[in-house]
């Protein structure tokens, strides 16, 4: 049964171009490859004033960036060691004299942070 359902679908399939005439095909496959080009081209120049924005602003903001990497880093890996897994802490909370408090939701697994030799700290 298989092996008929398999023919039958062979073919099917072998048929079904030679009932379509190859001009037409063609035709068809030409107006819609032009169709694609055309919408292509029309996005490209919708977003080209976006693009020369973006490339222009992210321009202005590479030293800025850089000078932020290079005085956060080591405050934000220190951090990063402290913390296991930021989904299990609430939103931080900023205090009237600047400090920042990040508490550990109750839910939370118990975690034990360990020190630069490898020991828990108690």
């Amino acid at each position: 049964m298989k092996q008929i359902a398999a023919l039958t679908l062979a073919v099917g399939l072998s048929v079904s171009p030679a009932n379509a005439q190859d001009g037409e095909v063609q035709e068809g496959f030409n107006l819609m490859e032009e169709g694609a080009r055309l919408l292509m081209r029309g996005l490209m120049s919708e977003m080209e004033p976006a693009i020369s924005e973006l490339r222009g602003s992210l321009e202005d903001m590479a030293p800025v960036l850089g000078e932020f990497a290079r005085e956060m880093g080591p405050a934000l890996t220190d951090l990063l060691a402290r913390v296991d897994d930021f989904r299990y802490y609430d939103a931080p909370e900023f205090l009237p004299n600047g400090d920042i408090i990040l508490r550990r939701k109750p839910t939370a697994p118990v975690w034990m942070p360990e020190d630069e030799n490898g020991e828990i700290e108690l």
